[in-house]
C-alpha cells in the first residue's frame, strides 16, 4: 500500500526526523518478519511459510477482506508469542524500530490473556513486555508504557481481571487500559465493571470504537466507560452531536489510515474522514496500528496523510503535537516535551521550505 508510492525523499526525511509520539500500536501485530521466523524455530512452532516473501504475501492485504480474515493473521503472530523471552524481545525490537523514526514516546498495547498458552501467566507476560520496553529506554532513550487490552469477545470477568492487573502495575510500566476485538455484538458497556475499577484508580482509558460499528459504539466508550481517547472512531461523522462533544472535550481520535482501509472501516483512503476531522478541529493523532500486519511505519502513515489529503508540513506538526498532548504521560512531562520538540519541528519546516523555494 503506502510504501510503494514515490514520496519526495527530502520530505520523507523531514517527516522521519520529526519527533513523534505513537499511541496506538499493537504488540502482537508489530513483530519483525525475521523475528517471527526465529521465534517459530526456537519454540518449535510450525509456520506454513518458507521465507519472508511468502510470509509477506500471506500478510498482504487483499481489497475487500473481512475483519475476520484480517484478525486471523494475528493467530500466526500470537503462536510465537507464548514465552516471556519472546515477548521481551518483540517489545524491545518494537521500541528500537520506533526510536529509529524518532518516536520519543511509544504506547504499546496488547492483551495479556492472549499469551497464556504455555503455562505463562498474565503477570509473567506483562513483566516481560515491560522489561523489553525498559531495556529499550536504556539503550535508545525512547519512553512510553503498556496499555492493557480487555477483549470485547472474551468474558467481562476476564476484562475485570485484566483491569486488576492494570491497577497493580500502574506507575510500574502500565499507562492505560483499552478494550479491543470485534465491536459488533460485543458492546463496551458489558465491560463496565472493569472500567469502573480502572477509573476509580485514576488510570487512563482508550477504547477501540466506531471502527466496525456505528457512533453508538463511541457513545458507549465515552459515556459508559469513560474513554479519554478513542481508537479509530471513523464512524463519528454519522453523529454530529457526539462529534461536537468529542471535540469540545478534546477526546483524541487515534487514526490508523492503512489499517482502516484494510479492515474495511473506510472504503478507500480518499474517503477516510481524517481530513474532515482535521478541518473540524478535532484532536487527532496518526498511528501504525500494526507495523507487520499493516506493513507500515509511522513515517509511512504521515507521508500517506500528507499526500492523500494535500497537507502541509505544518499540518503534520500539528498532528504530532496533538499526539504528545493526548499521550498518557503526566501533564508536566507533556508540557516539557512539547516545549522541547515544537521549536525543533519549526526549524525543520523552515529549512525544508527554504530548500524548496
Amino acid at each position: 500500500m503506502s510504501h510503494h508510492q514515490n514520496y519526495d525523499p527530502k520530505l520523507r526525511e523531514v517527516i522521519q526526523k520529526f519527533p513523534k509520539a505513537e499511541l496506538h500500536c499493537h504488540l502482537d501485530g508489530s513483530l519483525r518478519p525475521d523475528t517471527l521466523f526465529d521465534l517459530a524455530k526456537q519454540n518449535n512452532v510450525n509456520i506454513p511459510y518458507e521465507n519472508k516473501n511468502d510470509l509477506m504475501e500471506f500478510l498482504r492485504f487483499e481489497k475487500g477482506e473481512s475483519l475476520e480474515v484480517f484478525l486471523k493473521k494475528f493467530d500466526l503472530t500470537l503462536s510465537v508469542l507464548q514465552t516471556p523471552d519472546a515477548l521481551e524481545r518483540v517489545a524491545y525490537e518494537l521500541a528500537e524500530d520506533a526510536s529509529a523514526e524518532n518516536i520519543k514516546w511509544l504506547e504499546v498495547r496488547y492483551s495479556p490473556i492472549l499469551h497464556v498458552n504455555n503455562d505463562m501467566g498474565t503477570v509473567d507476560n506483562l513483566e516481560a513486555v515491560i522489561r523489553g520496553l525498559k531495556k529499550a529506554e536504556m539503550d535508545f532513550g525512547i519512553r512510553g508504557g503498556v496499555i492493557i487490552c480487555g477483549m470485547r469477545s472474551i468474558s467481562p470477568d476476564i476484562s475485570y481481571n485484566l483491569a486488576e492487573l492494570a491497577v497493580a502495575y500502574k506507575n510500574r510500566g502500565v499507562v492505560g487500559f483499552d478494550l479491543a476485538g470485534p465491536e459488533e455484538n460485543y458492546p463496551a458497556k458489558d465491560h463496565e465493571n472493569a472500567f469502573r475499577l480502572v477509573l476509580k484508580n485514576n488510570i487512563n482509558i482508550t477504547i477501540h470504537a466506531g471502527e466496525a460499528y456505528g457512533p453508538e459504539s463511541i457513545h458507549q466508550a465515552v459515556h459508559y466507560c469513560g474513554a479519554h481517547r478513542i481508537g479509530h472512531g471513523t464512524r463519528l461523522t454519522e453523529d454530529g452531536d457526539l462529534l461536537n462533544y468529542i471535540n469540545d472535550h478534546r477526546i483524541c481520535l487515534e487514526i490508523c489510515l492503512t489499517s482502516n482501509v484494510q479492515t474495511g472501516a473506510v472504503q478507500s483512503l480518499k474517503k477516510h474522514p481524517f481530513k474532515y476531522f482535521k478541518d473540524y478541529g478535532l484532536r487527532l493523532c496518526l498511528n501504525t496500528d500494526n507495523r507487520l500486519i499493516s506493513n507500515t511505519t509511522l513515517t509511512d502513515e504521515l507521508c500517506l496523510a500528507y499526500h492523500t489529503f494535500n497537507l502541509k508540513l505544518k499540518d503534520i506538526k500539528d498532528v504530532l503535537i496533538d499526539g504528545f498532548k493526548s499521550s498518557f504521560m503526566h501533564h508536566r512531562d507533556r508540557v516539557r516535551l512539547i516545549r522541547e520538540v515544537s521549536p525543533i519541528m519549526d526549524e525543520m519546516i523552515r529549512d525544508f521550505d527554504k530548500q524548496e523555494s
